[in-house]
Order: C-alpha cells, then sequence, then structure tokens
C-alpha cells in the first residue's frame, strides 16, 4: 500500500513538471527581444525540436524498460533529467547574446523532453495503482497540478521580470532535488507492466482514433501554449507582462477546466463532458484574429484553456479502459503521440509565416483540427462500453 510520502512525491512531481515545461514559452518574450538572447522566429521554434524528440522517445521506451527494471527508476531518471534541464537553463543566462547560449538551450531543452516523457509515463502509471477504485478523477486531478504549473510559471516570470526569468528554473530545481531525494528514499513498488502484444498494425480502428485525438490535441494545445506570447506580443502589439498574462490565464483555466471535470464528474459523465470540450476550442481559434486587446485575448484564450483542460488525461483514461490489455503501455504511447503534435506545431509555425501563412492564418484553421477531435470524441464516447468506468 502507498504511503503518504510516495503519493506526495508523485503529485508534486506533476506540479513541478509543470513549471519545467512552461519556463521556456514564458520567458519568450526575453527569449526572442534584441535586449535579451535575441532568437529568431525560427530559432525560438527549433528549441522545441529536441524536446519533442526525445520526449516522444522516452514515453515509447518507458514502458518496455519499466518492465525490465521496474517503474521507480523510470520516475528517478525523469526527475534527474528535469533537474539537469533546469539547471541548463540557469546556466544559459550568463551567456545570453552568444552563440553559445542557443546551444546550451538547445541541450537543456533536449533533457526536458526526455524528461518528460519519462516523469509523465511514471506517474501516469502510479496515479491509478494508488487509486484503483477513482482512476479517471485521480488521474485528472494529477493533469491539474501539472496544469497549475504550467499556470503559475508565466505568471512568476512576469513577476520576477524579463530579464529574471531563470530565477524560476532555479526554484524548480531546488525543488526537484527535494522530490528525487523523497522518491529515492520510499520503496515507491509498482507492479511490472505486463508485456502485452504492441501489435498496432493489428490495432482496431477505435484505437487509431486516440491516437489521433492525442496527436491533434498535441498540435492545437501547442499553438496556444507555446506560440501565445509571440503573437499576442510580436504581433498584436501587446506589452510582454500582458502577454504573459494571457498565457497564464490560458494555463489557469485548463487547470480550472480539469478540476471542475473531476468535480462534476459525480453528477456528469466524463463521456458526456469529452466531447463538447473541443467545440469550445473551435469557437476559440476562430475568435482569436477577431479578438483586440488585453480584455479580448485574456477572455478568448481563457475559452481555449476550458476547452483543452481535460481532453488528455481523459483520452488516455478512456482508452485505458477500453483497451486494458494495453493499458500499462498506453499512457506513454499516447503521451509520445502527444509530444509529436507539439512538436509539429511548435517548429512548423515558423516555416509556415516565412511563407506567408501566419498565426493569424494558422489559429482560425486549426479550428478544423477541434472540429475533428469533436467528431472523434462523440465516437470514442458512444455506447456501453465507452461509458464503463467513467460513468
Amino acid at each position: 500500500m502507498s504511503n503518504r510520502i510516495e503519493i506526495g512525491a508523485v503529485y508534486l512531481g506533476g506540479l513541478a513538471q509543470g513549471l519545467a515545461l512552461v519556463a521556456v514559452p514564458a520567458a519568450a518574450a526575453a527569449l526572442t527581444s534584441r535586449a535579451g538572447y535575441g532568437l529568431s522566429a525560427a530559432q525560438y521554434g527549433m528549441l522545441f525540436a529536441p524536446m519533442a524528440a526525445a520526449a516522444v522517445v522516452a514515453s515509447a521506451v518507458g514502458g518496455d524498460v519499466a518492465a525490465r527494471w521496474g517503474m521507480k527508476p523510470i520516475l528517478l531518471l525523469g526527475l534527474a533529467l528535469d533537474f539537469a534541464a533546469m539547471a541548463l537553463l540557469v546556466a544559459s543566462r550568463p551567456l545570453q547574446g552568444e552563440a553559445a547560449a542557443y546551444g546550451v538551450l538547445l541541450a537543456a531543452m533536449a533533457a526536458l523532453g526526455a524528461g518528460f516523457g519519462a516523469t509523465l509515463t511514471a506517474l501516469n502509471a502510479y496515479v491509478p495503482a494508488f487509486f484503483p477504485r477513482h482512476a479517471e478523477p485521480a488521474l485528472t486531478a494529477l493533469h491539474t497540478l501539472l496544469g497549475a504549473g504550467t499556470a503559475l510559471a508565466p505568471l512568476l516570470v512576469a513577476l520576477l521580470g524579463g530579464q529574471r526569468w531563470t530565477l524560476l528554473p532555479l526554484g524548480v530545481a531546488v525543488g526537484l532535488l527535494v522530490l528525487l531525494v523523497a522518491a529515492t528514499s520510499q520503496p515507491m513498488a509498482l507492479a511490472s507492466p505486463r508485456r502485452g502484444a504492441k501489435g498496432h498494425a493489428r490495432a482496431p480502428a477505435r484505437l487509431w482514433a486516440f491516437v489521433a485525438m492525442a496527436l491533434i490535441y498535441g498540435i492545437c494545445e501547442t499553438l496556444l501554449g507555446n506560440w501565445a506570447v509571440p503573437y499576442w506580443h510580436g504581433q498584436r502589439g501587446l506589452t510582454a507582462a500582458a502577454a504573459g498574462m494571457v498565457l497564464a490565464i490560458f494555463w489557469a483555466l485548463v487547470t480550472v477546466g480539469r478540476l471542475g471535470v473531476t468535480v462534476a464528474a459525480r453528477w456528469l459523465p466524463p463521456r458526456r463532458i469529452y466531447p463538447v470540450l473541443p467545440i469550445l476550442l473551435v469557437a476559440a481559434f476562430a475568435l482569436i484574429p477577431r479578438v483586440g486587446g488585453s480584455g479580448g485575448a485574456v477572455a478568448v484564450f481563457a475559452l481555449a484553456g476550458l476547452g483543452c483542460s481535460a481532453l488528455l488525461p481523459l483520452t488516455i483514461a478512456f482508452a485505458e479502459e477500453q483497451f486494458p490489455a494495453l493499458a500499462e503501455a498506453l499512457s506513454g504511447e499516447l503521451i509520445a503521440v502527444y509530444m509529436i503534435g507539439y512538436g509539429l506545431a511548435s517548429f512548423g509555425v515558423a516555416p509556415l509565416a516565412a511563407r506567408g501563412f501566419g498565426l493569424g492564418n494558422i489559429y482560425p484553421a486549426a479550428a478544423i483540427l477541434a472540429l475533428a477531435m469533436a467528431g472523434l470524441g462523440f465516437q470514442l464516447t458512444r455506447g456501453r462500453r465507452a461509458a464503463g468506468r467513467a460513468a
């Protein structure tokens, strides 16, 4: 039976992961300003390429590694890589403006990607094991804490001031070190994942629909989370602080939405909520180029945050429910697919912008992707099998 320290380490690990994940997007204004690191839009976008690639690899192989050595080493490795990433971000600060700084940033993002993939694979496995009778709300609670971290990061950067943004990764590094010590001292025992056949070539269409859902979600969330500050500050003329607030509100409403779904599950089955969330994203993407000023930006990104909220944790939970024989592997693999979408949206914007298709055009085009998610959501929650535990 898990103890409070183990449970605390897992859930606080989610909070720390959220803070680490958004440290760089929250500092986008400092990274792209001439007074800061002076990165171009293309360089900023390419920062996320090694992160996405490393996260995909770590998520994809995490289940197999855990089957051989257990889940605890995966968790410890993930936290250690996150710590290394934060340390590298801090080390880049004295080098800003120099060519070497970009290399350090790339190394930090690669470590962060691998840490994210390994850590989230472990966390998504521990939580259902801790609370087997309440897996969906427990998993959504984990992602709520992760969302809380992503919401706090831009707020903290705004409070610190753009040029002191590395105080955030410094603080996160300290927290990660404490979590590493706590997790190392505990058994963190978890039954070894079953070595089920992965046979994706023979997988039913319903499983591929979950894969498509995770991929499209990764693209949509990243267009909002990674490009909010460059869009509102660089293209729409908001101050860096105001653009950071827009990003903070987005992640805050992601968190609020996840918490709301957890609470509402007592009266309204998550399968009823799931297909409605992408419709909110359709509206948000369509409205983004049409609103002006900080108030409009905050409102439309708040709507987008609610639309994103519980989509990823519920996608993972429903997939594991409907394919129990693959449950242990699905978490890591869906995170890997999500990170592919993350990568596509992260470093695909700059090449499109160079061809005249900037964010002002990309956001309304993304409404089509969100509409596709709505269709998939209705399909995946239809029928008695989908109701299952989620009801």
